[in-house]
């Protein structure tokens, strides 16, 4: 299998909804009928990851119990409004265990898939879920130590967060963060049992034999000082002491001495992402770059990629996943594609959404099995296949990535502060990537250091099919002027 390059694509599929479109007459698919020309696409777009999310069991009585909570019910009725019963099929976050869900079929489908992948250069991702498991998990009555239990105190001051499961008669405390309601359908892993932390870091091996890397679902919720902040009151009743060593430095240097190559990538918010990647996750997700490209402030972008700069080549950049709404309806379509080109050509790991590249606009709950029928939106898939051919060189994924500063056009003109731009260098290879986030015309500046007189320099814009030629005498004197239209990218090649 080829090495992964420094900068990866990633492609999130949401597997028991994308595989209905390989169903035939009275058969549903199973993850074998998947045809491998479906990744050999995907692979000559520049992919390099597959996260298969959502394949694990559930549990059917948790479906019929949570399912149709009035809490969820509404978000079921904007995304799908002829939804059916037999539509919720459950959360893929809420797991009875790391068994493949018997409606994708066994695990040879599985193994399958990841040769093929392997076989093309690609690799396989799958969903590690540290924090909680489903609320009828055969588990808690096999090992009820594995989970924060409760007494009927508890219970009674707390009938959200705490449970009485049936089959123990016993009470448990459901799945949460601390910022927010519990997760009702979910039971919550006590990550201060030792014995916990031997059965969670064997089920990772177990994933690192028939995968190539693991997503990591709210990973900082299970470091030592979040986890006591969330249960401290019933971590101390229960007479639990804090542990010396945090998980995720234990978890990642076991299943690494055994599978040096498994990728972590991690689900991190609150500032975390830099103590994860020293416990050694390869990639965490950046959240707040997001946020920056919603609200178009180029100078809070500016300042983030200045103020990160340490942890961005191993930062994961997306406009969408799952969790999030899809980007042409949060974004508007013009911010999106602007989004598109950052995410696309900043250092790090680069996240697609099954559905961004085709301009889809509405957001699925992950517990439904059944989505609304979209039409493709042309301009956008043929906007990301031309963006994608660009960024797949290794210009993109293996070189090297410099900020550069946008200057002001002329005097009194301070629409420059709206235009980032970028520089990359391989070999060489160079490419000048500029985006304007804003909603109106803006003009710039900036000095590329030329170390030489080169003459005429060409340079081309991939992006958008057009050539221009400079001196390199004028712009060592006065810089590359760049006018950018409302939400528009240039990516030169020179």
């Amino acid at each position: 299998m080829k090495e992964l390059p420094t900068f990866p694509a990633l492609y999130e599929i949401n597997t028991r909804v994308w595989l209905r479109q390989f169903d035939s007459p009275g058969q549903r698919a199973t993850l074998e009928k998947v045809p491998s020309e479906y990744w050999d696409r995907l692979s000559h777009m520049g992919i390099h990851i597959i996260w298969l999310m959502g394949v694990w069991e559930t549990n059917q009585s948790s479906i019929e119990k949570y399912g149709s909570h009035p809490s969820v019910i509404e978000g079921y009725r904007k995304a799908l409004p002829d939804f059916k019963k037999a539509d919720v099929i459950g959360s893929p976050y809420a797991i009875d265990d790391y068994r493949l869900n018997p409606a994708l079929g066994n695990l040879d489908g599985l193994k399958k898939i990841r040769e093929d992948l392997n076989q093309k250069g690609m690799l396989l991702f799958l969903d590690f879920i540290p924090n909680h498991f489903n609320a009828d998990s055969h588990l808690i009555q096999e090992h009820p130590e594995f989970f924060i239990q409760g007494n009927k105190s508890l219970y009674q001051k707390s009938a959200l967060t705490f449970f009485k499961h049936k089959g123990t008669n016993s009470f448990f405390a459901h799945g949460r963060d601390p910022y927010f309601p519990p997760w009702i359908d979910t039971v919550q892993v006590n990550y201060f049992h030792p014995d916990t932390r031997r059965f969670m870091i064997q089920k990772l091996v177990e994933l690192a034999e028939i995968s190539d890397g693991v997503r990591c679902d709210m990973a900082m919720l299970v470091l030592n000082s979040i986890f006591k902040e969330t249960w401290n009151h019933v971590l101390d009743e229960m007479g639990y002491k804090d542990p010396q060593e945090e998980f995720w430095d234990q978890a990642i240097k076991a299943v690494k001495s055994k599978f040096p190559g498994f990728i972590f990538m991690g689900e991190v918010y609150w500032g975390k992402e830099g103590t994860l990647q020293e416990m050694g996750f390869d990639f965490t997700y950046d959240k707040s770059l997001t946020d920056f490209m919603e609200n178009g402030n180029a100078n809070q972008i500016r300042k983030h990629l200045e103020t990160t700069k340490p942890v961005q080549p191993r930062s994961v950049h997306f406009i969408e996943n799952h969790d999030e709404e899809r980007a042409v309806r949060k974004f508007g379509k013009e911010k999106s594609l602007v989004g598109a080109v950052t995410i696309s050509t900043l250092p790090g790991l680069r996240f697609f959404h099954d559905g961004q590249f085709e301009g889809k606009m509405i957001k699925l709950p992950v517990q439904l099995g059944r989505e609304p029928k979209e039409t493709v939106q042309e301009d956008i898939q043929s906007f990301y296949h031309r963006l994608l051919s660009i960024t797949k060189n290794p210009v993109f994924t293996s070189g090297e990535w410099t900020l550069l500063e946008s200057l002001s056009a002329g005097e009194g003109d301070g629409s420059h502060q709206n235009i980032l731009i970028w520089i990359w260098g391989y070999q060489q290879e160079k490419r000048l990537v500029t985006v304007n986030f804003s909603n109106h015309v803006c003009r710039c500046r900036v000095f590329l250091n030329f170390k030489e007189n080169h003459g005429d320099l060409t340079f081309s814009d991939l992006l958008n099919h057009q050539t221009y030629t400079r001196k390199a005498d004028d712009l060592q004197k006065n810089g590359l002027f760049i006018e950018l239209e409302r939400y528009q990218s240039h990516i030169f090649s020179f």
